[in-house]
């Protein structure tokens, strides 16, 4: 899974799965652009690690939910590294709130669902382009298994992952005779700082209706993204992964007990 002479974006690349993915595609060989929103600090901190460790990474500050950030965030990739990005690692976390339909207004609704796609809108416009002069490229999209499966008060977070895995099909489908390939990744609750919140009886029973009964780390997902950006996966396209530790693999069986919910 060599990734030597590629060069890769990644969303929300200074935190939790976005930074593990970001050292490992550069433990790799790829020159990474780690993208991040607020938290500069963090950015800097990924960045110091992977030169540390003899890679080639940049940080850069872009809200990918407006399109001329991230017009110039492909621009300041082809600028730093010479060539526009091979790799498009679409992990920035859009906020919502959690509420249950009863409870929920149209407005948080429809604000969730608008920026989740079009955040991987915008990117994915903006990084295609060259791809398709290249004859080649790797987009992969994170999304959730609420998209697929139903929980309690992510009925904003789980529309909104449903309609990414959609649009990642559609665009797998319109480009792969273009030699781009498009994937999902399904992270079940990682440990990062973002679920450091939840209460430690909601993770334990994360844990155990899980049959390698451990929540994910960011390297775990790391991992399965590095595979589909390398040549590994030339031959995958349109596919959704849960990477969850073998959690949804029993859903069904698990129906008539309480799933965890995330309030």
């Amino acid at each position: 899974m060599n990734l030597n002479g590629k060069i890769a974006i990644v969303t929300g690349g200074s935190r939790g799965i976005g930074s593990a993915t970001s050292k490992l595609l550069a433990q790799r060989g790829a020159k990474v652009i780690v993208n991040y929103l607020s938290n500069e600090t963090a950015a800097s901190s990924v960045v110091a690690d992977i030169r540390t460790n003899g890679g080639e990474a940049v940080a850069f500050q872009a809200d990918v939910r407006e399109e001329a950030a991230v017009d110039a965030l492909v621009q300041f990739t082809q600028a730093t590294f010479g060539a526009y990005a091979d790799i498009l690692v679409n992990n920035a976390n859009i906020p919502f709130q959690f509420s249950p339909f009863a409870e929920a207004s149209w407005e948080g609704f429809a604000l969730k669902v608008n920026e989740e796609l079009k955040a991987a809108f915008l990117l994915t416009k903006a990084v295609l382009p060259s791809m398709i002069a290249q004859h080649t490229g790797r987009i992969i999209y994170l999304s959730a298994g609420p998209g697929t499966y139903p929980m309690d008060g992510l009925i904003a977070h789980g529309t909104a992952k449903g309609a990414l895995d959609t649009f990642a099909r559609y665009i797998a489908h319109e480009f792969g005779p273009l030699g781009v390939t498009v994937n999902v990744i399904a992270p079940s609750l990682t440990e990062t700082d973002a679920t450091a919140f939840l209460p430690e009886q909601v993770k334990q029973t994360f844990r155990s209706f899980t049959p390698l009964r451990r929540m994910g780390q960011p390297d775990d997902v790391a991992h399965v993204i590095a595979f589909l950006a390398s040549d590994d996966s030339r031959f995958l396209t349109g596919t959704y992964t849960p990477v969850d530790g073998g959690f949804t693999m029993d859903v069904y069986s698990r129906m008539d007990a309480p799933l965890p919910t995330a309030q």
